[in-house]
């Protein structure tokens, strides 16, 4: 399996913030007083952010930023996508990554399958599509 290389992961995961902040990035250009509005954007933000991390992800192995940067998110036995429940439970272990300093997010850097400690609690990988 040709595991994606740090960088490009880390553009894929900035494509899909950005993509689901879009929302609340417009409304806050287009009325930043309007605080109804904002609340709005964020549901708009999460239901989006929740379609495509876990949803979208979960199903195909590719959420807006893995498919734009030919990566996908799948189980490690098996090269199958991981389903929405693991899809979610993953990106919640993601804050394990966050917690020693960031240390989990650069972890990939030097393991041999390119894991995050959320991956390898998920056994998860992300390789480069064929």
């Amino acid at each position: 399996m040709n595991y994606a290389h740090w960088s490009v992961r880390v553009v894929s995961l900035l494509i899909d913030v950005l993509a689901c902040a879009a929302p609340n990035i417009i409304a806050g250009v287009v009325d930043p007083d309007n605080v109804g509005l904002q609340v709005g954007m964020l549901f708009v933000s999460l239901a989006l952010f929740g379609y495509d991390r876990w949803y979208q992800a979960g199903r195909t192995g590719q959420s807006w930023g893995r498919q734009l940067m030919g990566l996908r998110l799948v189980r490690l036995d098996d090269g199958r996508p991981v389903g929405v429940l693991r899809a979610f439970l993953r990106d919640l272990a993601h804050l394990l990554d966050t917690l020693p300093c960031l240390l989990g997010w650069f972890w990939p850097l030097w393991d041999a399958r390119r894991q995050t400690f959320a991956d390898k609690l998920a056994t998860t990988a992300v390789p480069a599509v064929a």
